[in-house]
């Protein structure tokens, strides 16, 4: 290994609810490849090129409380408007943290799997890990 840390994510099997484990060579790439993995859960892998970009901004006085609104964000945008994001990039603002979603229609997408309803309060974690930072989420699908 060359030193430089790589992102992804995955999904552990967990009866019941979806449990995603997300890492990356910063917080903010965690907290994208977290919500790849949410997405890539239900919507499979391959949503095409985004048609619109849609920047938010969200508040949390923690990690785990900034990943939890991330994902907040996507669950409400897509029950909402239809739209999930094809891509994500996260970066720091002094609040919190501004996203930009590349979102695509949902009703294009063949689902691979249950649609989460809701992020669990509980098992939501953002941690340094080895040279980078490691995160994990539990959704109640």
């Amino acid at each position: 290994m060359t030193g430089e840390v790589r992102a992804g994510y995955r999904e552990p099997v967990h009866s019941g609810d979806l449990r995603i484990e997300a890492w990356g060579p910063s917080r903010e790439r965690c907290i994208a490849e977290a919500v790849s993995g949410m997405v890539e859960s239900f919507a499979g892998g391959s949503l095409g090129d985004p048609d619109e970009i849609v920047d938010v901004e969200v508040d949390g006085t923690t990690d785990e409380e900034l990943l939890a609104a991330v994902l907040d964000e996507v669950l409400h945008r897509m029950e909402t408007t239809g739209r999930i994001p094809a891509t994500t990039q996260v970066l720091p603002a002094p609040h919190g943290l501004r996203v930009r979603f590349g979102v695509v229609d949902i009703g294009g997408v063949i689902a691979a799997g249950p649609i989460p309803k809701a992020v669990c309060a509980h098992g939501l974690t953002v941690e340094p890990s080895a040279g980078g930072w490691a995160c994990t989420a539990a959704f109640d699908v």
